[in-house]
């Protein structure tokens, strides 16, 4: 029998028995037992800074999660695939309101802006019956004695509702992206790139106020009247009505000014050194883009040569960030689904089914046709299918002859 921590900590000793637990969680637990962890950003103002007022975002988010979305489902029970089984059914029509897509697309946008994403388990009976996507604004772990969650609370409108995780399966699953320093919530790809986003926030609103005043910086009125002096009040204040009505704005731009009584209008144009925002600007893009793993070529930014052409920037953004996110999220809906079905399944996705990737399977199985030291089933096998059965066994690729296989 081992005390626990409370008990080293305050010199008491009492005998309880073991079981496997972490030894850190517990001193995670001392300061937020029984109290919800809040997180330390707005994630509403995240998501309207950046996906829904920053073009770059919005398009990366909605790439990767309708991407990642379209991916055929597998189901595996040991080294056999399930043609037909209630989990992936489930998946395809998780709820009456939802699409199987819809429900998938929505769950890695939240992951994408918030870094969190939760999705909640409705049973009928033991069996799962629905799957709904929660806002990860309104979620709030409750960690538990061992520091880790016990409970999930998800507050609207001033009310709450509190999701107990129990001996059965959890009502929740939380996807969360890997954070270095919290020990409940996940990263956002947005807060990586925060500095790059507000840089072009900054220079799209730059840019509009430029066009809003006739599409140059400005210029400057010199009164030249007799004397050297200067403007009344009144003066000064009319000609400022008749500036801002008259010659400001997209529609007014170039128009000539008219000037009276001693006015002198000097232009003023932009150096190149000012005009770099442009570059400015691009570049935030790309960290942007890099931050959520994709390609800038893809995005329609201009400046990046990384990827020979088109084809190669789309199969490394499948290869390095669609695939990746999809594999994760197919390990944990196993997890959290497959002990209520009371079976040893495994959910993985249909990489085939990629059209993107047509060129990479064109290649493997041109390299597999060209191996002639290998049968008609070891072929099947280096390309991700099961033996033939019968006219399937050793050598019958030999048989066949060489170039003159299907899988």
């Amino acid at each position: 029998m081992k005390p626990s921590v409370l008990d080293r900590l305050f010199g008491r000793r009492v005998v309880v028995p073991e079981a496997k637990a972490s030894r850190t969680g517990p001193l995670i637990a001392l300061q937020v037992q029984g109290r919800p962890v809040w997180t330390g950003r707005d994630l509403a103002s995240l998501a309207r800074e950046g996906f829904m007022k920053n073009a770059v975002v919005y398009r990366a988010v909605t790439m990767i999660a309708e991407a990642a979305a379209s991916v055929p489902w597998l189901l595996y029970e040991g080294a056999d695939e399930i043609a037909a089984h209630p989990l992936t059914d489930l998946l395809a029509h998780p709820n009456r309101r939802q699409s199987g897509a819809a429900f998938l697309e929505a769950l890695y946008g939240n992951l994408l802006v918030a870094g969190n994403a939760y999705a909640e388990l409705v049973m009928l009976g033991t069996k799962p019956a629905e799957l709904h996507t929660l806002r990860p604004d309104r979620m709030k772990i409750v960690p538990g004695a061992d520091g880790w969650p016990e409970a999930y609370d998800y507050a609207v409108a001033g009310r709450s509702v509190r999701f107990p995780i129990g001996d059965g399966p959890s009502p929740i699953l939380h996807l969360r992206l890997f954070h270095p320093l919290d020990d409940h919530y996940g990263f956002a790809p947005l807060e990586a790139a925060a500095i790059a986003l507000d840089i072009h926030n900054a220079a799209g609103a730059w840019n509009k106020a430029l066009l809003d005043n006739a599409a140059r910086p400005s210029g400057a009125l010199v009164y030249k009247g007799e004397g050297g002096g200067t403007l009344s009040q009144d003066q000064f204040e009319r000609l400022k009505r008749e500036l801002e009505t008259n010659y400001q704005g997209a529609m007014n731009a170039g128009r000539p000014l008219l000037l009276e009584g001693g006015l002198d209008w000097t232009a003023m144009s932009l150096s190149p050194h000012d005009m770099d925002f442009m570059e400015a600007k691009n570049g935030a893009a790309r960290e942007i883009a890099l931050a959520f793993g994709v390609p800038p070529m893809l995005l329609g930014i201009p400046g990046d040569a990384t990827y020979a052409n088109y084809q190669e920037a789309n199969r490394a953004f499948w290869r390095q960030t669609v695939l990746p996110l999809v594999g994760r999220t197919a390990q944990a809906l196993t997890a959290w689904l497959a002990p209520a079905y009371g079976e040893t399944l495994r959910l993985w996705y249909d990489a085939d089914a990629v059209e993107a990737l047509s060129v990479e399977r064109a290649a493997l199985w041109s390299r597999v046709e060209a191996a002639g030291f290998l049968s008609r089933d070891e072929k099947r096998a280096a390309v991700g299918y099961g033996p033939a059965g019968v006219g399937g066994s050793e050598g019958a690729g030999e048989e066949e002859g060489e170039g003159e296989w299907t899988p």
